[in-house]
């Protein structure tokens, strides 16, 4: 038996540094990056989306 079982080692989190070397990450650590970037993305538009809205809400009060 192992000293120490391969599912008790920390997972590694997923992250990406824009321009990065991909030639070393196999398809399911790209399938990975990809959704997580996909997330962000996600996430960057509803916050874009809640400031435009608190812009035209602020405007609409200050009669802009």
């Amino acid at each position: 038996m192992p000293l120490f079982d391969d599912d008790d080692r920390p997972k590694k989190k997923v992250s990406h540094e824009i321009g990065q070397d991909l030639s070393l990450l196999s398809v399911d650590e790209l399938t990975a990056r990809i959704a997580l970037l996909q997330d962000e993305i996600k996430r960057l538009e509803v916050d874009m989306v809640r400031k435009r809205d608190k812009r035209a809400a602020a405007d609409q009060f200050f009669k802009r």
